[in-house]
């Protein structure tokens, strides 16, 4: 019985080969903002707090290209499945003219306008002018962190999972050397503070897309082809990419602006708040590496079989997947209550803010397996089926028309503890989302094919 629901080796032996390197990927990039929170800690809970608030720039734009990245992933995955590299090569093109034009506006507002970023998410006078000395120079970072996007979003689609996971790994040593350098005047150089993690962020992610670029160019990989070829579109295939991607981006851009909302409450009821949750977050986004390694093998999985006919297959995998997402929460939501206190002892701020950051750990770890079931269908099963829409009508129901009015009301209006605030946010937006994804799973509407091989 056991192995029929969670499968066997035909299913755990691929499953664990895509999932591992993309989460231990994710884990390197959750260790890269460890790093940085932990070291900007030593200067203060401004400093914490200022680098967190201009810090979800790159997290929007990261969004975005999430969004743009999965919907190329469908093409990508049924394209692989169908052994189609003509195909493969015009989705690659498209992506890449997508995320580099988006990344150049972004870093445009970033370099140009970083006082008006900041104050979208708090009237401190301190935290803004610190925040403005990071944003200025991380903004040069957002082109290179595109081209990283764009280049693991192909690899990782063709099942070479190996490369983006080297290039991580040399991101993160390069920004640890570089951050106890320049922001506490080692190894020579300048002690620049908050400026210092800024340089070095830009550094090492330019660092990482060049080992993609030239460790592909020796191994004469997908991503090395002729530019004829990544830019030679037609209208018919235009249209039917974006006819497909786009509600993928609508759906990320949408979450993550209903995100930044929460936030923006959260940076205007105090900068202890915002300190926690940087915090939060940044524990959190080494636990959350392991679901999204799941679910990008997820992805793949469900996304070749449909590319190459194997409908049945598909369906048994995203069954499958369900099953085992909310099981992993599970587990390690429990590491995570056993192991918070360890953690939040490797930061230097108030006892204030540690011990609302102890709160939201328990919140989060208790509520994850319940926001990881629309996680898994909608990003690892609908979109590699080719069912982007679906997403976007579940975020403007859950975030946009109860979670944050909800949040705003709570937060802003009434003025209710920040911890029943952030309770309630999760609570309006996770559990009728969740049941509306198992309707839609069960539903088998969610197969759409975009690969001729399959229709």
């Amino acid at each position: 019985m056991i192995k029929r629901h969670l499968g066997g080796a035909d299913f755990w032996k691929p499953a664990l080969r895509l999932s591992l390197p993309v989460a231990l990927q994710h884990l390197l990039g959750g260790s890269f903002t460890l790093i940085d929170t932990l070291m900007l800690g030593r200067l203060g809970d401004e400093a914490v707090a200022s680098v967190g608030m201009a810090g979800q720039w790159a997290w929007l734009l990261n969004i975005f290209f999430y969004g743009m990245s999965s919907g190329a992933a469908v093409f990508l995955s049924q394209y692989w499945g169908a052994k189609d590299h003509g195909g493969i090569r015009r989705s690659y093109g498209m992506l890449a003219a997508a995320c580099l034009a988006l990344a150049g506006l972004m870093c445009l507002a970033a370099v140009l306008f970083p006082g008006v970023i900041m104050r979208l998410f708090t009237s401190d006078t301190g935290a803004i002018e610190t925040g403005v000395r990071y944003l200025h120079i991380a903004g040069l970072s957002y082109m290179a962190i595109a081209f990283s996007q764009i280049f693991s979003t192909v690899l990782r689609s063709t099942e070479e999972v190996r490369l983006p996971l080297y290039a991580s790994i040399l991101g993160v040593l390069l920004n640890t050397a570089l951050n106890y350098a320049f922001i506490f005047g080692k190894l020579g150089l300048p002690e620049l503070g908050v400026p210092g993690a800024a340089i070095a962020t830009v550094i090492s992610a330019w660092a990482c897309p060049i080992f993609l670029f030239f460790a592909s160019f020796k191994r004469r990989n997908v991503l090395i082809c002729p530019p004829r070829d990544l830019f030679h579109f037609d209208r018919a295939f235009g249209f039917k990419f974006f006819r497909v991607s786009l509600p993928a981006l609508a759906n990320e851009g949408l979450w993550a602006l209903g995100t930044m909302g929460y936030n923006m409450v959260y940076g205007h009821m105090g900068t202890a708040q915002y300190a926690a949750l940087t915090i939060y977050r940044t524990v959190d986004s080494l636990f959350f590496a392991f679901y999204i390694g799941l679910c990008h093998a997820c992805s793949v999985l469900v996304g070749r079989e449909i590319g190459a006919g194997r409908v049945g297959e598909s369906v048994q995998y995203a069954n499958r997947f369900t099953l085992v997402m909310p099981a992993l929460s599970i587990f390690l939501g429990l590491i995570v209550i056993a192991t918070r206190g360890m953690f939040l002892t490797l930061f230097t701020v108030s006892p204030e803010v540690l011990r609302l950051a102890n709160a939201v750990l328990l919140i989060c770890a208790a509520e994850i397996p319940i926001r990881n079931i629309p996680f898994i269908t909608i990003c690892g099963i609908f979109r590699a089926g080719g069912d982007t829409k679906i997403g976007v009508m579940y975020d403007l129901i859950s975030v946009w028309c109860m979670a944050l009015p909800v949040t705003i009301f709570c937060g802003l209006v009434v003025r209710l503890n920040f911890l029943v605030v952030f309770a309630v946010m999760l609570l309006c937006e996770d559990w009728l989302k969740a049941v509306l994804c198992v309707r839609r799973l069960r539903s088998g509407k969610w197969i759409k094919p975009v690969v001729e091989a399959a229709l």
